[in-house]
């Protein structure tokens, strides 16, 4: 009786478990990715690498660099070209000025195309040379999948991405805050410098908090950009965090306006159910030593840049994870605050999964002092040494 009844608890047990793991999403979009946003984490994926348009997604290449590029009060003057460009929210007359700050709401909230135009020519003079600047920085963020022609996502001839290209851009484009900030944002409203005129941006995206409502249409929602075109379909960046977990979920070419939010509301469900958030390192508990060769200080504190989390995913396990640092034992003078030495690496079953760079915590100038110069003197051997510290 008694190994009957153990019996049948244990498959109870299975049961529930079978019954409460997350079921991948069934979606409508032809092409979809779940990431982790902090690791690029692949959670779900969907047709990733199919070549599509990506229609106003787009405009966050266009926010990132008119934020690396542009001060928020630069005044900037709405051209002929931006005024008279297509599918404009607000009705732009040439010769309006607005600054930089309150064009990047106007395209990134309510998808004014014109505002992108008149952003790119703004940072870079004319559109296409702002293309090539869209295209240099996709490269630089891994985009090999990717070519912009346009500023804004109208369909062009060689506009394209996929959904795993946009993921990387959207990440990328998150860790900026005021970007973040700007996303996040439901509504704001956008003023002309040059005449008294203002208007209201409200956000496209339909799963941000609703003041009105006062609730979410999708708990934890935080960005990102709608788009949509009759090429492209409907498109979406979307991005969540619950519970110190931020997930991105990219949707390209779904069937209408709505079934975008549906799928990526799935979709981000599945990810929430799936992820478990590891704290692998934290910066403030990391510190390690580094000897310093003709410096004034014979050691330097290093640690990491950022914290180090990594998602397990379903039946994944924490006792496969493995941290090593690869950091050099003797460095030479000069070693500046925030200078990259080496990096903290991660590894799941053997296989390399994220990497944090470990930087230097203080200056250490080139100068003298005995405890240096005795790190050059034993510099053989601590070097000989250095797999027995590491």
């Amino acid at each position: 009786m008694g190994k009957f009844f153990l019996t049948t608890i244990l498959a109870l047990m299975m049961m529930l478990e079978t019954v409460s793991a997350a079921v991948e999403p069934v979606i409508s979009a032809d092409s979809a990715i779940l990431v982790e946003a902090t690791t690029g984490r692949v959670i779900f994926e969907k047709n990733a690498d199919e070549i599509r348009p990506p229609a106003s997604m787009t405009k966050m290449l266009t926010s990132i660099l008119c934020l690396e590029w542009l001060d928020p009060d630069t005044p900037v003057t709405i051209s002929q070209a931006a005024a008279y460009t297509e599918d404009s929210t607000f009705l732009w007359t040439p010769g309006d000025v607005l600054s930089a700050r309150d064009l990047n709401y106007a395209m990134m909230l309510v998808s004014d195309n014109g505002a992108a135009v008149a952003v790119a020519q703004a940072v870079a003079g004319n559109v296409p040379d702002f293309a090539a600047m869209m295209n240099e920085k996709a490269r630089e963020l891994g985009c090999y999948d990717s070519n912009f022609v346009t500023p804004n996502g109208l369909p062009a001839a060689g506009h394209y991405s996929t959904a795993r290209d946009m993921a990387r851009i959207a990440m990328y484009c998150m860790e900026n805050p005021v970007f973040r900030e700007v996303v996040a944002t439901k509504k704001e409203i956008i003023h002309w410098l040059n005449v008294d005129r203002k208007d209201e941006a409200e956000n496209t995206n339909e799963l941000l908090y609703d003041d009105e409502q006062a609730h979410y249409t999708y708990v934890g929602a935080n960005g990102i950009k709608t788009g949509w075109t009759s090429a492209a379909g409907g498109c979406l960046a979307a991005s969540a965090q619950r519970n110190g977990t931020e997930l991105i979920a990219i949707v390209m070419h779904s069937a209408d306006h709505w079934s975008r939010f549906d799928d990526a509301r799935k979709m981000l469900d599945y990810g929430f159910d799936s992820v478990k958030l590891m704290q692998i390192v934290s910066k403030e508990r990391v510190n390690r030593t580094v000897f310093v060769e003709d410096g004034r200080s014979a050691t330097v504190n290093v640690g990491p840049r950022d914290d180090l989390n990594f998602p397990l995913l379903e039946g994944e396990t924490p006792d496969k994870l493995r941290l090593r640092y690869d950091l050099p034992r003797i460095v030479k003078a000069t070693v500046k605050r925030d200078q990259k030495l080496g990096e903290a690496i991660l590894s799941y079953d053997g296989k390399t999964v994220a990497r944090v760079p470990l930087t230097a915590r203080e200056d250490v100038p080139r100068g003298f002092s005995v405890s240096s110069m005795l790190v050059g003197m034993m510099s053989p051997l601590l070097a000989a040494a250095q797999n027995f510290f590491v």
